[in-house]
């Protein structure tokens, strides 16, 4: 059986809830906040069964943005979000246990450029990483990409995460054509059973908006 572990991303204030959220989010807000429960119940699934829950968060302080970055929000109008140290920042619905890993984003989008997680995940000898988090088609996405190519077999919770600038369904699709992704839903989805029964084939990955 392959070793999990459940992989918790950008789960955040500024992400979920508040006037920030609330601003790119127009109307869908309440979908975050579904989001975010439907996440905190894998995360006590995970717990109840022993596997391994690792968090991920993103800072996004002008100090810690490249360039690009700041020419980008600087052309687009965007503010940034989850500054260090504070409620923005904070994690949202679930919070961390003591013990469990924390590893953080500085203005960048994939876990893996936090080199620290790379080597928790071989050090546990994890072989499976369940997704889950905001958002589908920005740092899931990221995160899912580099973790196939260094090798780890990847999950995606449907219900545990949403998109921002594209259609989940489009981005769900194109994760198991070219990682090879497993989809299923935080209630179907068993963190000891073998994969291959417990989440839906490819062909009926779908997601609502």
């Amino acid at each position: 059986m392959e070793t999990t572990a459940l992989l918790v991303i950008d789960l955040q204030n500024d992400f979920c809830t508040g006037p920030t959220a609330a601003a790119r989010h127009p109307g869908s807000l309440p979908r975050i906040g579904e989001v975010a429960r439907n996440t905190a119940r894998a995360v006590e699934r995970a717990r109840a069964d022993g596997v391994e829950v690792i968090f991920v968060r993103f800072v996004g302080d002008p100090g810690y943005q490249g360039p690009s970055w700041r020419r980008r929000d600087r052309v687009l109008g965007k503010r940034p979000k989850c500054l260090e140290n504070t409620w923005g920042a904070e994690f949202c619905e679930v919070i961390p246990r003591p013990g469990e890993a924390v590893f953080t984003k500085y203005a960048c989008f994939d876990a893996f450029l936090d080199p620290g997680l790379e080597r928790h995940l071989t050090g546990a000898g994890v072989e499976r990483l369940v997704l889950a988090g905001l958002y589908t088609d920005v740092c899931v996405d990221s995160t899912a990409r580099t973790a196939f190519q260094k090798g780890f077999h990847i999950t995606v919770l449907t219900d545990c995460t949403a998109a921002l600038h594209l259609d989940d369904a489009d981005v769900l699709r194109f994760m198991t054509a070219v990682y090879g992704a497993r989809t299923t839903t935080h209630d179907r989805w068993s963190p000891l059973a073998p994969q291959e029964d417990a989440c839906s084939p490819p062909a009926s990955n779908t997601a609502s908006r």
